[in-house]
């Protein structure tokens, strides 16, 4: 039976557990729709389409990391970027972030095969956190655009290392980035 006060806002937070969980590979709507407790028809209902509902829970997944990150940054900001870097390193290593490198991967894999959901999704994933990157960088960075770019180039090459397990590699472009 349909509840009748289920809303996007409802629905999302359990779709975001049912993604980090299971991911969106092959994804359809039944098992989507069964995670959320409502109908694929509500679900198109709500979201006007698949790309709309995926558009959205890509949006409010996002929101979830963006404000776990936060909460696990430390208060006195980094001395330098590699330390920014190093951080944040550290957090995405965190058990708690797993699940959404994971998926944040298959987001990347989906627009490198060219879905236009998933690279518009990254883009805007990828805009917000390089946002974040350059507001938590020292505040006396000279240049904190590039920084914040370099940062992200550094921590996600770093991550995708450990998963294939040459962490050493990581660590070593960590201690080239300069200060």
């Amino acid at each position: 039976m349909e509840n009748p006060r289920q809303s996007p806002d409802t629905l999302l937070p359990k779709l975001a557990a049912h993604v980090l969980e299971h991911g969106l590979a092959g994804a359809s709507l039944r098992p989507l729709a069964k995670a959320a407790g409502t109908s694929d028809r509500m679900l198109i209902y709500h979201f006007k389409s698949k790309d709309g509902l995926v558009t959205a829970l890509l949006e409010h997944v996002a929101g979830m990391y963006a404000q776990a990150l936060e909460m696990a940054w430390p208060s006195e900001p980094a001395a330098t970027r590699r330390e920014c870097a190093q951080r944040l390193l550290g957090i995405g290593r965190a058990p708690m972030f797993v699940p959404f490198l994971r998926l944040w991967w298959e987001i990347v894999a989906g627009a490198a095969k060219g879905d236009a959901a998933y690279r518009a999704s990254a883009a805007a994933m990828m805009d917000s956190q390089l946002a974040w990157f350059e507001a938590h960088l020292p505040p006396d960075d000279p240049d904190p655009k590039a920084g914040a770019r370099l940062v992200a180039l550094a921590v996600e090459g770093s991550l995708m290392m450990d998963a294939l397990g040459l962490g050493e590699v990581g660590e070593a472009g960590l201690a080239a980035l300069e200060g």
